[in-house]
């Protein structure tokens, strides 16, 4: 009981930071919405700001403990939560024309990654962290792998505000870009789905592209695309958590819980269970699933993440992110360059490029 009182005033400070920047991400200014910046990226901004006010509120005795634990356990409360948004058969048969457009734009922006760890000597976890979070889906892989490379709340940060630069810039500019190059709703579906990362802002990329195309369908394709690379986290993390176990444990016999932690072996089992509802009989309890359970776990693994990163700004000082960031964000900007370039070659390759939904 004392633990639980001892985390409390920390967790509640996370909890309205990720309230108030809830809020925000569903303001808008004229035609502009806010939700292409998202509530994780809002709640970490707003936590390094209290953070530059309040240098040692982190550290201070009455709120340590809870932004310790929402940056930790209740980040990884939102992996396992993300899980259930993951229809696993849905995504492989609707998604599977996007396959190889995903697989090389993965493989690229790890390669890009680990080149940039190797010529300019950057830390490891960083690159690791913007490597994925460029290639999968922004925030949640970011979310999903820290814990398994056990990344600082610094290198998190930095990533995510990276990732945010590139992630808004490609919301605003593919529209227009992809309309003028001449891609088909099709292809600009995969495009959006495969080079913008975070979900809101492949929506607002969608969204905008069905106006300047002038038919629907572009959204639900590109969400499918974008939800069929968030598949990537799992052999990713996997991946990882081998090679972390083997860096950490070289000699000693290597525990099941340290090839895969088990929050990723939650994560995949939610992800199985929303699989199987479609091999159940169709009545009350799963319809209810699909259309009040699944979005709600939505809903509360986004506010959980905005709750891990509000305790991570928290902990992260902008002074020391904006002097140290010319390397990352040159490892972002040629990530996302890369991602996007490929994208367009592969569907080109394909035949796509310039293929029509409708």
């Amino acid at each position: 009981m004392n633990s639980v009182k001892n985390k409390l005033p920390g967790l509640l400070l996370c909890f309205l930071i990720a309230a108030f920047a809830s809020l925000l991400a569903r303001v808008s200014i004229g035609n502009f919405s806010l939700a292409i910046i998202g509530a994780p990226v809002f709640a970490i901004f707003i936590g390094m700001i209290i953070s530059l006010i309040q240098p040692q509120l982190a550290n201070h005795a009455v709120f340590h403990l809870g932004i310790r634990f929402s940056a930790k356990k209740i980040l990884q409360w939102a992996v396992i939560l993300l899980g259930f948004s993951l229809n696993l058969s849905m995504i492989i048969k609707v998604g599977s024309k996007s396959l190889p457009v995903i697989i090389a734009t993965i493989s690229i922006a790890l390669l890009v990654a680990w080149f940039f760890h190797k010529q300019f000597k950057m830390e490891t976890k960083l690159a690791t962290l913007i490597g994925v979070g460029s290639a999968i889906c922004g925030g949640s892989a970011i979310a999903a792998t820290a814990p398994v490379i056990e990344a600082d709340d610094k290198q998190v940060a930095q990533a995510i505000s990276i990732i945010f630069i590139f992630n808004v810039l490609a919301a605003l500019i593919f529209p227009t870009l992809g309309y003028n190059l001449g891609l088909g709703t099709e292809g600009f579906a995969i495009f959006a789905g495969s080079a913008v990362n975070d979900t809101s802002s492949v929506t607002a990329a969608a969204a905008t592209a069905e106006n300047f195309y002038q038919v629907e369908g572009i959204l639900s394709a590109a969400v499918t695309v974008k939800l069929t690379r968030t598949l990537a986290i799992i052999p990713i993390t996997i991946g990882l958590s081998i090679i972390q176990a083997q860096k950490i444990n070289k000699t000693a016999k290597t525990k099941v819980s340290q090839l895969m932690p088990p929050f990723i072996l939650y994560f995949i089992l939610a992800a199985m269970i929303t699989s199987m509802i479609d091999f159940l009989p169709v009545n009350s309890l799963t319809n209810s699933y699909r259309e009040d359970f699944i979005p709600l776990m939505k809903i509360l693994a986004k506010f959980f993440i905005s709750i891990a990163m509000a305790a991570i700004g928290l902990n992260s000082q902008l002074k020391e992110l904006i002097k140290e960031g010319k390397k990352p964000i040159l490892l972002g900007l040629s990530c996302w360059v890369a991602i996007s370039l490929v994208s367009l070659l592969i569907q080109a390759l394909t035949g796509t490029f310039d293929s029509n939904l409708l």
